[in-house]
């Protein structure tokens, strides 16, 4: 029974998604009825998912999946922050597409099998059930991006992902086919208990880990696989961008996470690598979004930034008791100050988006101040501002990096925090020491305004709930 319980938030998921998909024959039904069916589907996940946290980490029916997934607080909780980002994804889309009249049906019933998909791979504990979670959650990724046929920067932002995602999955597999080559099986048990017992230095488990961070580091938008991001997430809708960067990152790092962690001997054997990469990752990342003058394109710069974080984390885990707390926290932290400002640019944006440069926004407290202040607090979490959820985060991953003897990259990792401030102070002071040049005419705010006032309070809850690392 606990076992079904676990799968239970999957389950519900993926029937919502099958029930939309089936309802979109229907002309009767509207996107708004898509929007509510899917709120439902998704606030009773996480309920069932809030159900599983704390539970000790076991495989899920045993002789059923053979070790093919598992559960663990970690999975919990990661499972948890994706199922939370897709709900306020569902409410931006339902104020965005106000003024932007692209929606149909199916778009909620992709987006639910995307979910599914994430889902499955925070339980992933083996290559090819990750391999299939991997392709369901990109697969619908990739439809979401080009959803608005009609705009030409979300069809060129579709093709330079499905082509760049295509080859990110070839190099899943031919990492998945060399592992198995080395230690007869994809399961990660199995693949740790061959790695501690020497197996990590063979020339196939070292291609074959290769491939498989390659694919990996490309999803998770990180140095030297981070060229895509910008443009695609300039191209996406502003509901997607905000869903891939939260929720889909989530997803990754769960499964990242979930294989290092079962061998200590396969983490310290790539840990020199993961460190050159979370270096590379933060100040390349800095140095794009410093010379960003689009909003979007800047916030897809910080995620690679972001990204590089979550890496210093993956170097500060320790395999033999590993509880992926500080991954969680900081993803939980991340998730609420990005999806927040995806929020309030659905409904400050105005129709096809006219508003995305920093200039747009000049003066915006003066006629908006609510809006303008729940951003200030989003920038300032993303900046690593006390006494904000995001403050917290980079304390934890810093405070992880020092216990596991990692001071370099800690200090790197706060250097880095002092650059970020830059292109992040400057919106608060272009909204607040600016004149308006116009007077941000969007109509209601809806869904969207509420769910912006929900996340401002969660960057301010989640910052004073303590975690133990």
């Amino acid at each position: 029974m606990n076992d079904f319980l676990s799968l239970l938030p999957l389950l519900v998921t993926c029937c919502g998604a099958i029930a939309l998909m089936l309802l979109a024959a229907l002309e009767k039904y509207r996107p708004e009825s898509g929007a509510l069916l899917s709120l439902g589907f998704l606030a009773a996940a996480f309920f069932l998912q809030l159900t599983t946290l704390g539970e000790p980490a076991r495989p899920l029916f045993r002789e059923l999946f053979n070790g093919m997934a598992s559960t663990s607080g970690f999975s919990a909780a990661a499972g948890a922050i994706v199922i939370a980002c897709a709900f306020f994804t569902v409410m931006i889309t339902h104020t965005y597409f106000k003024e932007n009249s692209f929606a149909t049906l199916e778009f909620y019933a992709v987006l639910l099998f995307a979910v599914c998909g994430m889902l499955l791979l925070t339980l992933a504990s083996e290559l090819i059930c990750a391999f299939i979670a991997l392709e369901i959650m990109s697969l619908a990724v990739y439809v979401l991006v080009g959803f608005n046929r009609n705009s030409l920067r979300a069809t060129e932002a579709l093709f330079k992902y499905l082509l760049l995602g295509a080859f990110a999955g070839a190099f899943f597999t031919m990492g998945t086919a060399l592992v198995y080559g080395a230690a007869g099986s994809t399961r990660f048990y199995d693949i740790a208990v061959f790695t501690q017992s020497g197996g990590a230095s063979a020339p196939l488990m070292i291609g074959g880990v290769f491939f498989l961070l390659v694919a990996l580091l490309f999803k998770a938008a990180a140095f030297p696989f981070h060229a895509w991001v910008v443009d695609v997430y300039d191209g996406a809708s502003v509901p997607v961008t905000g869903f891939m960067a939260t929720a889909l990152k989530t997803a990754l790092f769960a499964l990242f996470a979930n294989f290092l962690a079962q061998s200590a001997g396969l983490h310290d054997k790539w840990i020199t690598f993961l460190f050159v990469v979370s270096v590379l990752t933060m100040f390349g990342g800095n140095l794009i979004a410093i010379g960003q003058d689009n909003l979007k394109r800047m916030l897809a710069a910080s995620g690679i930034v972001h990204s590089g974080y979550l890496l210093i984390a993956l170097v500060a885990i320790k395999a033999d008791h590993f509880s992926g707390s500080v991954i969680a926290y900081y993803l939980a932290a991340y998730g609420a100050g990005t999806l927040g400002m995806f929020a309030a640019l659905s409904y400050l944006g105005g129709k096809d988006e006219r508003r995305v440069s920093f200039e747009d926004f000049k003066g915006l407290a003066k006629v908006r101040p609510f809006s303008a202040a729940a951003i200030t607090v989003f920038l300032l979490s993303m900046a690593g501002i006390p006494p904000t959820a995001g403050f917290m985060g980079k304390f934890y991953v810093i405070t992880a990096a020092i216990s596991a003897d990692q001071m370099a990259l800690a200090v790197l990792g706060i250097v880095s925090s002092i650059l970020s401030m830059w292109y992040y102070l400057r919106l608060i002071v272009l909204m607040y020491f600016h004149e308006a040049e116009e007077g941000f005419d969007t109509g209601h705010c809806g869904w969207a305004g509420t769910g912006t006032a929900i996340l401002v309070a969660c960057v301010f809850v989640i910052g004073i709930y303590p975690i133990i690392i």
